[in-house]
């Protein structure tokens, strides 16, 4: 609803004085309660932008130096060359966890 101003009665601007001063003094303060929300709320998309694309390259870092290990690990070695064997060894084990940890 637009507010209806008195004839006659002007800012110095030229804009017609409000019968509802309250109202827009509300509406000011409001509006610049959710101008500084916006601006707080661009800053925190911005950091967590920023600390999400930091935190992929590290991972993909630490991935990437995981793979390598791996590809040389006396581990995956002999997993390829006994696959049988590796299977029975992680089977044991989690079957040793497993009796452990119901034991408590």
């Amino acid at each position: 609803m637009a507010t209806q101003a008195k004839p006659g009665t002007t800012k110095p601007t030229g804009v017609p004085e409000s019968t509802h001063p309250v109202t827009d003094k509300v509406q000011d303060t409001l509006h610049a309660s959710v101008d500084k929300f916006a601006g707080s709320a661009s800053k925190a998309e911005e950091n967590f932008r920023s600390t999400a694309s930091e935190s992929a390259e590290n991972f993909a870092t630490r991935k990437r130096l995981a793979e390598q290990k791996w590809q040389g690990s006396t581990i995956r070695k002999y997993a390829v060359e006994n696959p049988v064997a590796a299977a029975g060894i992680a089977f044991a084990a989690g079957m040793l966890v497993t009796s452990l940890l119901r034991r408590k």
